[in-house]
């Protein structure tokens, strides 16, 4: 079976503090929650409540290490993006200033008409 965990992953803590405090109230607030009102919504309830009192216990939490990876990649592109229009806008500057001053009479130079 494929695994696409990594060793090192589950041992890096990227949740402290006051977010994994966080986690474990809320987490077990809505899994006893869930408990009190039973049927399919309470079971979600609980479910939902279960893995953010993992999250807590565990201080690691894989949506928030992949979301971080991809944060990094859009930051890139858009620095990129912003590097661009900065090149298009003085692309666009330098195209101005040297037609400025240059008409346009309809007649071709090569044929004289």
């Amino acid at each position: 079976m494929l695994d696409n965990h990594r060793a090192t992953a589950a041992q890096e803590h990227n949740v402290q503090g006051l977010e994994r405090a966080g986690s474990l109230a809320g987490g077990a607030l809505m899994f006893t929650k869930g408990l009190r009102r039973g049927g399919l919504i309470g079971l979600v309830q609980m479910a939902v409540g279960g893995l953010a009192v993992v999250r807590g216990v565990k201080g690691h939490c894989a949506t928030k290490a992949w979301l971080e990876r991809h944060r990094q990649e859009y930051q890139r592109l858009r620095t990129d993006i912003q590097r661009s229009a900065a090149d298009l806008k003085a692309l666009k500057s330098s195209a101005q200033a040297a037609t400025e001053g240059v008409t346009v009479t309809g007649k071709d130079p090569v044929t004289g008409l």
